[in-house]
């Protein structure tokens, strides 16, 4: 559950996963971030002409569901990986970024 699991302890389960099947010397940056678009991409078509209410029909259903959260998490396991073997700090580097989008993107009206 989110609320029980940390950031490190997603990072060690990926970890884990690819350690024990010696994935170690064939990921690197190029390769992993090959892996983060691959799987956005396959995320993104399970959208792609689609109305905004059969996306929403999609959400209700298990099955599509289902599939979505698998490609989901197809993206941020390899997020993961990646900032666990170059040691990215995924609360430190979200916070900076949001602290730039801020700027970036104002609120309304401001």
């Amino acid at each position: 559950m989110d609320n029980n699991t940390t950031v490190t302890d997603l990072k060690m389960r990926v970890f884990d996963f690819c350690e024990e099947r010696h994935w170690n010397k064939s990921h690197n940056p190029k390769d992993l971030s090959i892996g983060i678009s691959t799987e956005a991409n396959e995320l993104m078509d399970l959208f792609r002409f689609k109305s905004n209410d059969q996306m929403k029909e999609m959400m209700k259903d298990e099955k599509k569901r289902e599939r979505i959260g698998e490609e989901l998490a197809d993206t941020l396991i390899f997020s993961l990986r990646f900032a666990e073997m170059y040691s990215f700090d995924i609360d430190e580097i979200i916070r900076d970024k949001m602290i730039k989008n801020a700027v970036k993107y104002p609120k309304p009206g401001k």
